[in-house]
């Protein structure tokens, strides 16, 4: 917090595990605004609504969520007695609802803080163009994703720290680039590298930018990675020549494009390898420790549950509109699934240190996901070795999307171009 004593536009680029929520709430509670303003992920409302009640009690705190508690809140900002320091009000908001709410371009004088601020990243997104037009007094940003070293995905936050360089000028000055081949007699840009890095890291230091990694504060365990690899099925090998394929003779899957070829490879991948669904069993059956299970769609889900209930273990889920941690929280042996949309990006389970990936991410945030899902039990509190199971088709496009994973990138298409 010293390094940024002296701004009111700040960014935290903290490593995931480094405590982001504590030295951002601080950081709002010393910039002593009167109105605050707290823009998150849907998944993480409570936890920061939770979060100032608990520990900044002068503060009152809306959820802007609820209908109810926003009306409030704009009453507030309606009386003169908020701007005379009566009362401090802090309004807790996700980012797709921000945009909906086009009263929150009139408030001023007020402080600004984007948890997760990777998430604005597209500038041409209606919640990053909606926030840009903000005009926020203080901003606090916190993200981990910018620690990965995705450098291009700093522009639409520069703006907000107050460096009003030009995309073309940022992506000139830092990104390196080349034109390839898209296979349709196309090229495309894609990004091979930076530049000019350090000088783009003292720059946003002078503009209250702080980068830090874990490994610069904290000597968390080892992390081991392992690969359980299944055969391909026939089907799948079908399906990837055919782009059809019936199942039980009442489901048909149509890969007429590319993006259902895409889909249906995955779940051919997962719901339906029954080989998989047994590796998983055995894989459950070999620990009575807490398991986290990452995995991408309802019928794997579902299927796996089948599994951990026949086999008598508690069961926690976080997926959309879902949020139940009672076994995770009070049971040693529990098995937490989450999907990566609704928990990947936030959460603590350190009391688990084994992961499964079922499935993998695949397509546009992956890469994020996946880096930041490995962080849910790799962080403070956190005193056993971390281990990561990745159950894996051998073949297929499992295995280039955890090789693109691992390499920074985010495929789609190119996973059905030939090796």
């Amino acid at each position: 917090m010293n390094q940024t004593k002296d701004f009111n536009r700040v960014a935290y680029y903290l490593d995931m595990g480094l405590g982001k929520t504590f030295v951002g709430a601080e950081k709002v509670w010393e910039l002593n605004n009167d109105v605050n303003l707290v823009i998150c992920q849907k998944s993480k409302i409570d936890d920061w609504v939770q979060h100032f009640k608990d520990h900044y009690p002068d503060y009152e705190v809306f959820d802007l969520t609820h209908k109810s508690q926003a009306i409030t809140f704009r009453n507030r900002l309606d009386t003169k007695s908020v701007y005379n320091r009566d009362i401090q009000i802090i309004g807790v908001i996700n980012y797709d609802l921000t945009f909906r709410r086009d009263w929150l371009l009139k408030i001023s004088e007020f402080t600004m803080m984007l948890d997760e601020s990777s998430l604005i990243t597209n500038e041409n997104a209606k919640r990053s163009k909606f926030i840009l037009k903000m005009k926020p007094e203080s901003v606090v940003l916190l993200s981990g994703t910018p620690t990965a070293g995705k450098y291009e995905r700093l522009w639409s936050q520069v703006q907000l720290l107050g460096w009003n360089i030009s995309k073309k000028t940022f992506w000139n000055s830092y990104v390196d680039t080349k034109w390839v081949e898209n296979g349709d007699g196309f090229k495309q840009e894609v990004i091979v590298g930076y530049k000019n890095v350090e000088h783009l890291k003292k720059k946003l230091t002078q503009y209250g930018a702080v980068f830090m990694k874990t490994s610069e504060v904290l000597d968390l365990p080892e992390q081991i990675e392992q690969k359980i690899m299944f055969k391909v099925t026939k089907e799948y090998k079908f399906f990837i020549k055919n782009s059809y394929l019936m199942i039980d003779d009442d489901t048909e899957l149509v890969g007429d494009n590319n993006l259902t070829k895409t889909l249906y490879a995955r779940q051919l991948c997962g719901q339906y390898h029954k080989e998989k669904l047994e590796g998983f069993r055995d894989l459950v059956q070999s620990t009575e420790d807490r398991l986290i299970v990452f995995y991408n769609f309802t019928a794997e889900y579902e299927a796996m549950k089948a599994i951990a209930e026949e086999l008598e273990r508690p069961v926690s889920v976080v997926r959309g509109g879902e949020d139940d941690r009672t076994a995770y929280e009070e049971s040693d042996n529990s098995i937490t699934f989450i999907q990566y949309q609704a928990g990947a990006m936030g959460g603590n389970f350190q009391k688990a240190n084994k992961v499964i990936y079922f499935t993998l991410p695949l397509g546009k945030g992956s890469c994020d996901l996946w880096e930041q899902s490995k962080k849910r039990i790799h962080r403070i509190g956190q005193n056993n070795t971390c281990f990561y199971y990745y159950l894996l088709v051998k073949g297929s496009i499992e295995e280039k999307n955890l090789a693109a994973l691992q390499e920074g990138k985010e495929l789609t298409d190119e996973l059905f171009k030939e090796s």
